[in-house]
């Protein structure tokens, strides 16, 4: 994790948003800034495109994870062990707070992110930073 000391409070607050927005807030903003030609800085171009990510590959796996779902309820024996995993998981069950696990755990890693963006940290996450670096021109 990189800090920088360069980035103003509006940046930060903006690359904060756009992690509990999922990628909306900072997509907005960059549309706002082409529009009146203002240069948009690294550090927000760099968590606006991560948090776009994020929320597209986190909606890309619950729908497969539907359509698996779907398939293998079909299965007799198989179909019992997924009801638990998605009962426990993914389900219904409230664990903590009325949201399942996998709702905590995206909860918690979109937090930790919006956190660390507000203190002008570059994050790094495995794998998708390292697209976001690439594709940014970053590194």
């Amino acid at each position: 994790m990189k800090q920088s000391s360069s980035i103003n409070p509006l940046e930060r607050i903006i690359a904060c948003a756009s992690y509990l927005t999922a990628g909306m807030a900072g997509f907005i903003w960059w549309i706002i800034a082409i529009l009146i030609k203002k240069n948009v800085k690294p550090f927000l171009i760099y968590h606006i495109m991560q948090s776009i990510f994020i929320s597209i590959a986190y909606f890309i796996f619950i729908e497969l994870y539907k359509l698996v779902f779907i398939i293998i309820a079909k299965i007799p024996v198989i179909n019992a062990i997924m009801f638990f995993f998605n009962t426990v998981i993914t389900g219904p069950l409230p664990l903590f707070w009325g949201l399942s696990l996998l709702q905590v755990l995206t909860t918690a890693i979109m937090l930790y992110l919006a956190a660390t963006s507000f203190m002008g940290i570059y994050t790094y996450i495995p794998w998708v930073s390292d697209i976001i670096n690439t594709n940014t021109g970053r590194k």
